[in-house]
């Protein structure tokens, strides 16, 4: 007969017997976490300054003479070839001024004649010869100078070039130096632009006759890029104190006229780094405004590495210095791991990282 004592007691010996039986151990393997090394290269960064951009002529075109402006031959925006007239002043006064100087010239020569006839037949000195010959010089003189002052009276352009504004209109009154208009060779530009005193030292001392770091680009108000390189020809003398920045001026051939003077831009100018230390972005985190990376040891644990950046590049830092190019470097899980932890790493080359990474810009 079952009792309920014998019930509970093999329920008793039943469990007892669940909790003796061991559970199988459960081993988890520690995950591997990609690494790599840094890459030696030589690179290349772009640093971009605010420019102006000029025509390599832009004159006023001035009045020589008084008078009223009788013709404009030009009208605003126009391309003008050297030469080519441009303005007339009314020549009426200084055609006559002309006519008057030609008859004195005659009579001066008639009366230079006559005299070296009468010093030839020593009736009169060599002296009064000689006077003659200086009023007849003097005569010619005025002749040429009326000529001059005719010839002011057509503005021709003196260069290939675009024209501004006009300043006036036909019947306008003009004074001597009045201001016509504007005229701009915009065949090459003349480009300024602002460097840094850090950067003007860099650029110097990293040019040694390298053409590419006096090649540069512009960039264009509408953000494209020019179709024409652009070459730095000269740096100003000095610097200017208040801003602590040198004036560098770049040339840039313009053979489409797109660009004026006047406009602005933005110059892409590439400094060098020779054989430069790069490691990934990914591969650093911050603290305290401080770069660091994870280097796994020897005794593949986690070492907090302090490094200095030198520049930036498209997922890349160049690294100046607390790096040697066959540390080991973390490049995946820096939240979750710390100093000191051991760490199993899946090793890749540098160039199949940077090739990974490329794919990021394409």
């Amino acid at each position: 007969m079952i009792t309920k004592a014998s019930i509970v007691l093999g329920l008793i010996t039943t469990l007892l017997t669940g909790c003796n039986q061991a559970e199988p151990e459960k081993h988890e393997e520690m995950p591997k976490l990609e690494a790599t090394t840094p890459l030696r290269e030589d690179a290349f960064v772009t640093k971009e300054y605010v420019c102006q951009i000029h025509a390599i002529r832009h004159i006023e075109v001035r009045a020589l003479e008084k008078g009223y402006l009788q013709n404009i031959f030009v009208d605003e925006g126009q391309l003008v070839r050297k030469g080519q007239p441009m303005f007339k002043i009314m020549p009426n006064l200084y055609q006559a001024e002309l006519l008057k100087e030609q008859a004195e010239a005659s009579t001066m020569n008639i009366e230079y004649l006559n005299t070296k006839g009468l010093a030839d037949q020593k009736i009169v000195s060599p002296n009064e010869l000689a006077l003659a010959k200086a009023k007849l010089d003097k005569a010619n003189a005025e002749v040429k100078m009326a000529e001059t002052h005719l010839g002011f009276t057509d503005i021709n352009a003196p260069f290939d070039g675009i024209m501004d504004h006009l300043a006036v209109r036909n019947g306008s009154l003009l004074d001597e130096g009045s201001l016509l208009t504007t005229l701009s060779d915009i065949s090459k530009l003349w480009v300024y632009f602002n460097v840094p005193e850090a950067e003007y030292l860099d650029y110097k001392m990293h040019n040694s006759g390298d053409d590419r770091t006096k090649k540069v680009q512009l960039k264009m108000a509408n953000a494209q890029i020019f179709n024409q390189t652009g070459v730095i020809e000269t740096i100003e003398a000095d610097f200017d104190n208040t801003a602590g920045n040198i004036e560098f001026r770049a040339t840039f051939a313009n053979p489409d006229k797109l660009l004026r003077h006047g406009e602005t831009g933005t110059i892409l100018m590439v400094k060098p780094y020779n054989n430069a230390l790069l490691i990934p972005q990914k591969a650093t985190f911050q603290v305290m405004d401080k770069n660091y990376v994870y280097v796994i040891n020897k005794e593949d644990k986690l070492e907090q590495r302090l490094i200095n950046i030198e520049a930036e590049l498209p997922h890349l830092f160049i690294v100046k210095d607390g790096l040697k190019d066959d540390d080991k470097i973390l490049l995946e899980g820096l939240r979750k791991v710390h100093a000191g932890e051991e760490v199993k790493i899946d090793l890749k080359s540098p160039e199949k990282v940077r090739s990974e990474l490329d794919l990021y810009t394409e």
